[in-house]
């Protein structure tokens, strides 16, 4: 029996099995380890301007090239391994992305040295609260909320990158801080 999920293109069988696996168990879920908090930021950040579905195909591969997404590793990361990375062909080989993933992780190293965790400061945008946004149909979906737009300029003005409302209401559905899982959906 089909399990009935968002519409989202599962049911015309157009996403791959990474997407249908994402969208079951971690899509919409709430996370607070920080290395998988940081790892979605670099995924959501590399997404930019490319498909979801090829960034999950490719996970694993970026979960290898930036040695499973240990901010403190890739804070270090210099010029050599920035070149080592846009040879990689199992990547998003964008000079861009990768500068910002390195700057990204030394603003995640900063923010938990402030606040202890950085799941500590995402979700304090929430009060450590998941919001529903019950939505009757995906074509309900926000692409930005106000929420986005908050959390994008304080992570901008802590030095983030790659970071604007867009990015992040993607990022924060990834991580859980928001469900956007249709109401008929049964991965609520």
């Amino acid at each position: 029996m089909e399990r009935k999920r968002c519409n989202f293109g599962f049911e015309e069988g157009r996403l791959s099995e990474q997407s249908l696996l994402y969208h079951d168990t971690r899509w919409c879920k709430p996370e607070h380890r920080d290395r998988e908090l940081f790892a979605m930021l670099v995924l959501e950040g590399m997404q930019a301007g490319v498909n979801w579905d090829l960034i999950l195909r490719k996970e694993e591969n970026f979960r290898r090239a930036f040695d499973g997404f240990d901010p403190a590793i890739v804070a270090n990361y210099g010029d050599e391994k920035v070149e080592e990375l846009m040879r990689d062909r199992g990547i998003i080989r964008n000079r861009m992305k990768i500068r910002a993933a390195i700057t990204n992780a030394r603003a995640f190293l900063r923010v938990q040295r402030e606040f202890g965790s950085f799941d500590a400061f995402i979700w304090s945008f929430t009060d450590g609260k998941t919001v529903d946004h019950r939505l009757k149909d995906g074509d309900a979906m926000p692409a930005k909320d106000e929420l986005s737009e908050r959390v994008s300029g304080e992570l901008k003005r802590r030095g983030f990158q790659f970071v604007g409302p867009v990015i992040i209401y993607s990022y924060l559905q990834g991580i859980g801080v928001i469900n956007d899982h249709t109401l008929t959906c049964e991965f609520r």
